[in-house]
C-alpha cells in the first residue's frame, strides 16, 4: 500500500501511533497540525507531538490559517485524528478517496 498517498491531519499525542501506522505502510505527502504553541519557560517554542514525529522523519508539515490552501496537495486519501476542526467540503471531495476520521471513543460502553 505504499503507493497510497496520504494527507495526514492531527495534533495531540493519541494521534502519534496513527501516524506512525501510516508511515509505515503508505506515503504520507504531508502532515497538517494546528500551529505551533508559545514559549515555554526556557523560551523555546512548543511543538505538537505530531510535528515532531512528522520533523523526526522527514514528513512535510503544513499548518495554515485556511484548510483550503492544501487544495494543491497531491494525496488519495485524508486521515484525520484528533485535529479540531472541520474540513472544507472541497477539501473533503478533492481526494479520490476522499476523507476518513479516526475518532477515540469508550464507546459501546458509555453510550
Amino acid at each position: 500500500m505504499k503507493s497510497l498517498k496520504v494527507l495526514f491531519m492531527g495534533t495531540p499525542s493519541f494521534a502519534v501511533p496513527i501516524l506512525e501506522m501510516l508511515d509505515e505502510n503508505t506515503t504520507v505527502v504531508g502532515v497538517v497540525t494546528k500551529k505551533d504553541k508559545n514559549k515555554d519557560r526556557q523560551n523555546k517554542i512548543i511543538y505538537s507531538p505530531i510535528k515532531t514525529y512528522a520533523l523526526e522523519h522527514n514528513l512535510k508539515v503544513y499548518q495554515v490559517d485556511d484548510l483550503k490552501e492544501l487544495l494543491d496537495v497531491d494525496c488519495d486519501i485524508i486521515i484525520t485524528c484528533a485535529f479540531g476542526k472541520m474540513l472544507p467540503e472541497e477539501l473533503i471531495n478533492k481526494p479520490r478517496l476522499k476523507a476518513i476520521n479516526v475518532h477515540a471513543s469508550l464507546l459501546p460502553k458509555y453510550r
